[in-house]
């Protein structure tokens, strides 16, 4: 059954429930009216009867005391008067008889229109109004006695008498044990003033129209109408929620810009507004959703771009702020990295900063903050976020309120505590729509420089594995494999510019006797040393390159072979003028030793096109040295112009790229 179905028969059981209830209610009640009504009339013809009974003795007493005063030549014709005017049916009188009950008349002679015969039996039946015995009645008798004189008034009790008392009293009348059968009867005892024992008979009222064919009309109606209220009842409910059946069908399958009308301010009408919120609420939310999901694909696109460039701190630090930035809610952000040569705060990347902080990426990074002093100095000192409102002091960028947590790298293993410390500062300055940042942004910044923390670690552990990987681990000169690859640079970009290179090869002179005559470890000292004093004696943009054992290559940018010479003898002179000291482990040895160093010097692109016809080449003018007597420089053969200065004797040029030669006591 449908609900429109099930609502219906509720509501009419409902209605016409107590409508039949109603029905037997009012029957059962007209029924008890009926009787009390007819109780009520029984009870008023009884009183009725009585009366008209009392009554008609009354006038057979009067009758009888009129005759009974009367001389006795004028008693037949009072009589016959009274008889004519209807107060007795019957009066007889005679002299007096002492032996005779009063209640026996004496007989007269009868009168014309007289209804009683002279002989005794005339007189059996009747009964005395005064004193009733209860016998079969045939007449009403009331006596009266004067001057001996016994007078006998008589009224017949006939079906005439009965049936004027009956519409007198408005019910059947009739003597008891002669009553219809039928009807609703009430019994009337013989007493003084009321003789007659007499049965009282209401015959029960047919319905009447009224009753027959109003009520039935009235339910019948009631039921109609019922009907028709309970089917508009049923569908003014039912269809707004079989709209709101439809609008949420249809927003199922996507279309929720569907509305519900809304019919009347009640429950339904409340429904229907309810719903048409939710669908606006919901058609709110998708579009958030929609709006983070579009932003949740730019951040995995910037992610994606980050995770292509892990090892360049210019490029994620950046991310990091804008996202911790965009997280909080803040105007400006601010990353500080800690030198690690003066352990001073240099800012790498900043957003949204006004006043002097409001500088481009180069000059940025020229700004430093002494650590332990200001706002970010005590954070990069002390390990320990802060957050506050202004007090910031005037290096630092201004603003309103601010917070600020280090950047610590990560534990290097699970039981070991965080290995270099901290590493920088994560500061936001002013966030948006509140007037200070609170628990929520500070965990949320703490989250963003852990992340930092990880990638700085990463990139200083990936650097110190690039620089491991291209230094040599003795002296801290770059090796033999960078060096290729500076030098063919090099090449390129002198060859591009027009510009030349020097490059000059080294060897350290006599390095096996000093293995075999103070030991390796010693050895490896003169090799630290020598390479600290070829640091000393370049400019910053020339390189050094430990080639090979004791062998090692100066690269001069822009240097012509007349600078090269300079710088040769400048290194020469640094290496040959001051002894090495030395930590002998065979006792009776000296604790120093002198060195010497012999130069061999090549010109791109006098002495070769390439790189390896370059390098070659000076390797060829070191061995020119070194047959010159060691402690010498020479110049490679193919230079146009030879520069004599010193025991200079230019060796020939190799020809063709190889590995550098190692030989034993250079």
């Amino acid at each position: 059954m449908t609900l429109r179905g099930r609502l219906t028969s509720a509501f009419l059981v409902v209605v016409l429930g107590p409508v039949l209830l109603g029905s037997v209610f009012v029957a059962l009640t007209v029924a008890a009216v009926s009787r009390d009504r007819t109780n009520e009339r029984l009870d008023h013809a009884m009183t009725t009867v009585q009366a008209a009974v009392g009554a008609i003795c009354g006038q057979l007493q009067a009758a009888a005391d009129a005759v009974s005063v009367v001389p006795p030549a004028e008693r037949a014709a009072v009589a016959d008067q009274l008889i004519a005017r209807g107060l007795a049916a019957d009066i007889r009188f005679g002299g007096e008889q002492p032996s005779v009950p009063p209640d026996v008349p004496t007989p007269r002679m009868a009168v014309p229109g007289s209804v009683f015969s002279q002989d005794s039996a005339g007189q059996a039946g009747w009964q005395d109004c005064a004193a009733p015995d209860g016998k079969q009645v045939t007449a009403l008798a009331a006596s009266a006695r004067a001057a001996g004189v016994s007078v006998l008034a008589a009224r017949p009790v006939d079906a005439a008498l009965l049936r004027r008392l009956g519409d007198t009293a408005g019910v059947t009348v009739a003597l008891d044990g002669l009553q219809k059968s039928g009807g609703t009867i009430r019994h009337v005892g013989a007493g003084p003033g009321q003789p007659l024992p007499l049965t009282l008979t209401l015959m029960p009222e047919k319905p009447t129209f009224r009753y027959a064919i109003i009520i039935p009309l009235i339910v019948l109606v009631t039921a109609a109408v019922a009907v028709v209220a309970a089917r508009w009842l049923a569908r003014s409910t039912t269809r707004p929620l079989g709209d709101l059946a439809w609008a949420a069908d249809r927003v199922a399958n996507g279309d929720l810009d569907t509305r519900v009308p809304i019919p009347r301010p009640d429950e339904l009408g409340r429904l229907a507004g309810t719903f048409n919120r939710m669908t606006r609420e919901l058609q709110s939310y998708v579009q958030a959703l929609t709006a983070s999901r579009d932003q949740l694909r730019r951040h995995l696109a910037i992610l994606g771009d980050t995770l292509s460039s892990t090892h360049d701190l210019d490029r994620i630090l950046p991310v990091i702020l804008r996202t911790a930035m965009t997280a909080t809610g803040a105007r400006a952000g601010l990353v500080l990295l800690v030198d690690e040569t003066d352990g001073s705060l240099a800012a790498r990347c900043g957003t949204g900063l006004t006043g002097e902080w409001d500088l481009p990426p180069a000059d940025l990074a020229r700004r430093r903050l002494v650590t332990g002093r200001g706002v970010l100095g005590a954070v990069a000192a002390s390990g320990a976020p802060l957050r506050g409102a202004a007090g910031v002091v005037a290096e630092e960028p201004a603003c309103e309120s601010y917070v600020a947590v280090p950047i610590c790298a990560p534990p290097s293993g699970e039981d070991q505590e965080p290995g270099p410390g901290t590493l920088g500062v994560l500061a936001l300055y002013d966030r948006l729509g509140s007037s200070a940042f609170d628990d929520s942004d500070l965990r949320t910044l703490r989250t963003f420089a852990g992340q930092a923390g990880v990638a700085v670690h990463n990139v200083r552990v990936h650097e110190e594995a690039q620089r491991l990987s291209l230094t040599d681990p003795l002296t801290g000169l770059w090796n033999y494999r960078y060096l290729r690859e500076v030098l063919r640079r090099e090449v390129e970009r002198a060859s591009r510019f027009g510009r030349m290179l020097t490059v000059l090869v080294l060897d350290l002179d006599h390095f096996k006797e000093v293995n075999d005559t103070f030991g390796h470890p010693a050895g490896d000292q003169v090799l630290g040393e020598f390479a600290r004093r070829i640091r000393v004696g370049l400019r910053e943009v020339d390189v050094a390159f430990r080639q090979g054992g004791e062998e090692f290559v100066v690269l001069l940018p822009e240097t012509d072979a007349y600078g090269g010479v300079i710088v040769a003898e400048r290194l020469g002179a640094l290496v040959r003028d001051r002894p090495v000291d030395l930590d002998p482990r065979r006792p009776g040895l000296a604790d120093r030793t002198s060195i010497s160093v012999s130069i061999g010097i090549a010109v791109f692109p006098e002495h070769g096109e390439t790189a390896q016809q370059v390098l070659d080449a000076a390797d060829e003018a070191l061995y020119a040295a070194k047959n010159a007597g060691r402690d010498t420089y020479r110049l490679a053969e193919s230079v146009s112009s030879r520069v004599s200065e010193g025991n200079f004797d230019p060796a020939p040029a190799g020809s063709g790229p190889q590995q550098p030669r190692r030989t034993l006591g250079r």
